[in-house]
């Protein structure tokens, strides 16, 4: 991203100490052991729990849930890391509300589901703040296995093998692990450096060893990894951005959405962070969201979320929007940009109104800006790759890819939703593939 701190309008220090310290505070503060009791209490405790069938990683949501109306939470997190080993991180940024809560008796019953989201971090938190780490490696086996991308499905792919004796190196292209936990989400919904706790509490298992800085295709080859090791796992996610395909794309105050969120999540002090007065984001999806809820909270006075469908198409879910309005956040929709307008910096974006099938319907407008951050998707970078599917490694069954000892999982695989959760399913169950695999 360039360095927009020198671009005009685009300044550091808009908010003084004390309202960026009340912005970025914790989105939902974990709950003290009465409130917990209180919302577990609310659980039917079903048989047949539809928001376990909702759960991407099939967590007994009903077992850990009474685990913790009966005083247990330490059970109730042995209960979910079994199945997502990250579940803290999960319960932050899961979005529940279109998964286990949509799915919840009583959202059915009362519009007002059971708080499975806030009732799994108050276990897991409880546990994590304990020191424990509930798992133990098996002996060893003697096998190696690389696991490219220190992300949510590279973290549960190696911690899995890990507890099953193998002996596992994660490979990352940035500073430190974490994936999209460190570097791709809004600061509010993981403070005071969750995912990287998290990181190493799950390294607690033993037996894997983590290289940052290493890059596939730069600093070693897929051939080289599987020579030197028993299988590999990649869970690279996807490091390039879309482009808009505009003239003037490059103008001075245009940037990517995800390098705008990873500036944040790593700067010790916001005050430092640059941010425009009219920021304009384009984009559907969680980032987009994130982006412009942080831009705001930064002290932008007018940010804009544009979209080029309706509201009911877009990736970020119906609570995410009403967070960005209700932060003040103007989302616009059915539109699409059609040029950039400025000398040397963005000045203004013009966009087209589009009909439902994307058709232009030649009425235009523009909005002021001074910094545009575009989050219109994000691609797979990398050369000798397993065959693709479209622009995503093709898998069969428990991430298998066209390479034999090579799977694959995360954002980087065809098939699954980009989610946090999914990804830890995705690299759970490869890791228990991988596993049946090496030991016959």
């Amino acid at each position: 991203m360039r360095d927009n701190s020198l671009t005009p309008g685009i300044v550091a220090g808009r908010l003084d100490q004390a309202a960026y310290a009340e912005n970025f505070d914790d989105l939902h503060p974990r709950m003290d052991e009465h409130e917990a009791t209180v919302a577990a209490d609310r659980c039917y405790f079903c048989h047949d729990a539809p928001c376990i069938t909702a759960c991407p990683t099939d967590i007994d949501i009903p077992l850990f849930i009474r685990q913790i109306a009966t005083g247990t939470p330490e059970a109730a997190a042995e209960t979910i890391l079994e199945q997502n080993i990250l579940g803290g991180m999960c319960a932050r940024v899961c979005p529940t509300e279109t998964l286990c809560e949509q799915a919840c008796v009583r959202e059915a019953a009362e519009g007002k589901p059971v708080l499975i989201g806030q009732l799994q971090r108050y276990a897991t938190d409880t546990l994590m703040e304990a020191g424990v780490h509930p798992f133990t490696r098996t002996e060893p086996t003697g096998k190696r296995i690389a696991v490219v991308g220190a992300g949510p499905a590279g973290l549960a792919c190696a911690h899995r093998l890990a507890m099953k004796g193998h002996d596992v190196t994660i490979f990352d292209a940035r500073p430190k692990p974490g994936g999209l936990n460190e570097y791709g989400i809004a600061a509010y919904k993981t403070v005071d450096n969750f995912a990287e706790r998290e990181v190493d509490w799950l390294l607690q298992i033993g037996g894997i060893t983590v290289e940052t800085g290493k890059r596939l295709g730069r600093d070693m080859t897929l051939e080289q990894l599987k020579a030197d090791h028993d299988a590999v796992f990649l869970g690279i996610g996807l490091g390039g951005v879309n482009a808009l395909g505009l003239e003037a794309e490059d103008k001075d105050g245009i940037g990517n959405a995800v390098d705008f969120i990873a500036d944040l999540r790593q700067a010790s002090d916001l005050a430092t962070l640059p941010v425009g007065r009219d920021v304009v984001v384009i984009g559907g999806g969680m980032t987009a969201v994130d982006a412009a809820v942080q831009a705001k909270l930064l002290g932008a006075l007018n940010v804009s979320l544009v979209y080029r469908r309706g509201r009911d198409r877009m990736n970020a879910s119906e609570y995410e929007q009403d967070l960005a309005a209700s932060n003040g956040v103007r989302i616009i929709t059915n539109a699409q940009p059609v040029a950039i307008h400025g000398n040397g910096a963005v000045r203004e974006v013009e966009f087209e109104y589009t009909d439902d099938d994307l058709s232009p319907t030649g009425q235009t407008f523009r909005l002021p800006a001074d910094q545009v951050f575009k989050a219109i998707g994000q691609t797979l970078e990398g050369d000798g790759l397993p065959e693709l599917d479209g622009r995503k490694i093709k898998v069969t069954g428990a991430g298998r890819t066209s390479l034999d000892m090579v799977w694959a999982g995360g954002d980087c695989a065809a098939g699954g939703d980009d989610l946090t959760v999914t990804a830890v399913a995705e690299g759970r169950d490869a890791a228990e593939d991988i596993h049946a695999s090496l030991m016959g």
